[in-house]
């Protein structure tokens, strides 16, 4: 039996995780704004699951949670940061509170739990954390420009600390799904249109969205249950996988991304070169 901390459980692949763990007999602090949420596990998993209310960008809420639940665990084995939102709109669209929120939700709220959780994985001499991530962390598209800047941002942050933690015994996972068939659509955080981005790209993917009635994933390819139990059996995977890619359009996306910069890298190789001093 492993001890998972996991974050945004009341929902989509979060959700899809805490009763995949708890169904293979393991235990769960499962956080969520609202862990009233979360009261049917409870009842079907007496004494498995422990819940807790967490905002992730409040900050003091997130320290005081993570206390509490290394200190009536007494060890956490994996911590799943799941929590998590989307923004649409143009960048001159969103509103200042949208950025900020994006960037509240998506990457400093994960930072600062990654940060609150080291001392005590430090402490028990290992443990493992996993990033729900994306597919837009190695990709971009018009209209999502602040979702995409908070997903690379924590990317980047994950990326540079694994180093740091490894002589620890912790190991770090960033996970970047496809469209996953979840509620993530419901939730986003839509810009006031302006009229000026009606016939462009951003005025696409308005209409997309505004067209499915919030059902944005309904056809997606992304089976929630088969993506929940990959990031579980990547959990006792040694080393850990610096990345799992889950789906087979994030699979494409990613490699065309990741081949097209490298073909502009490559290509700027002499430019690169004659900037040096010379020999």
């Amino acid at each position: 039996m492993t001890q998972w901390l996991v974050t945004g459980a009341s929902a989509g692949i979060g959700r899809a995780v805490t009763e995949q763990l708890l169904a293979a007999g393991h235990r769960v602090a499962a956080t969520a704004r609202d862990a009233a949420r979360l009261e049917d596990v409870r009842r079907s998993y007496p004494g498995a699951v422990w819940t807790a209310d967490l905002d992730v960008t409040d900050t003091a809420a997130i320290r005081a949670v993570v206390t509490r639940a290394f200190e009536e665990l007494g060890r956490i084995d994996v911590v799943f940061s799941n929590a998590g939102r989307g923004a649409v709109g143009a960048a001159e669209e969103l509103t200042d509170e949208a950025i900020a929120e994006q960037v509240a939700v998506n990457m400093t709220g994960p930072i600062q739990l990654v940060r609150a959780v080291l001392p005590h994985l430090r402490a028990q001499g290992g443990g493992r954390i996993i990033q729900t991530s994306t597919m837009g962390a190695q990709i971009s598209s018009p209209g999502a420009s602040m979702y995409h800047a908070s997903k690379w941002g924590v990317e980047g942050f994950l990326e540079s600390i694994i180093g740091e933690v490894a002589p620890f015994g912790i190991g770090i996972t960033m996970v970047e799904p496809g469209s996953v068939r979840t509620g993530f659509g419901a939730a986003l955080s839509i810009a006031e249109a302006d009229p000026a981005y009606a016939g462009t790209p951003v005025g696409q993917v308005r209409q997309f969205i505004e067209g499915s009635g919030g059902n944005l994933t309904g056809a997606a390819p992304g089976d929630p249950a088969r993506v929940a139990a990959a990031i579980i059996a990547s959990a006792s995977t040694r080393p850990a996988p610096r990345r799992l890619v889950l789906g087979s359009d994030a699979y494409q996306a990613v490699r065309a991304a990741l081949s097209g910069r490298l073909r502009e890298v490559e290509a700027g190789g002499a430019l690169a070169a004659s900037t040096d001093f010379p020999a």
